[in-house]
């Protein structure tokens, strides 16, 4: 089982600048939400921007500590602009 915050530090590692918050969403440490906004991600399609997410993880969704990932990413762009309309 992986925590949250594991889950977090594992993305921070390969990502440095990121703001990552992570939900686990069944309570059974497997099955996890995360939203990482990073400028590593300038540039990048949405594809690519996963892909970044998804290598930092990949020894934990490798081994199935990890089963379930819903991703959402973001430059701090679109996080700004996303946060001016909510």
């Amino acid at each position: 089982m992986v925590t949250p915050s594991q889950v977090a530090e594992m993305i921070k590692a390969e990502l440095p600048d990121a703001k990552i918050q992570v939900d686990d969403l069944t309570g059974g440490g497997d099955h996890y939400q995360a939203r990482v906004i990073s400028a590593a991600f300038e540039g990048k399609s949405r594809v690519k921007q996963h892909q970044l997410v998804y290598g930092a993880l990949k020894e934990a969704m490798a081994s199935e500590a990890i089963h379930a990932l819903a991703l959402e990413t973001l430059t701090p762009a679109e996080w700004a602009a996303k946060s001016e309309v909510a």
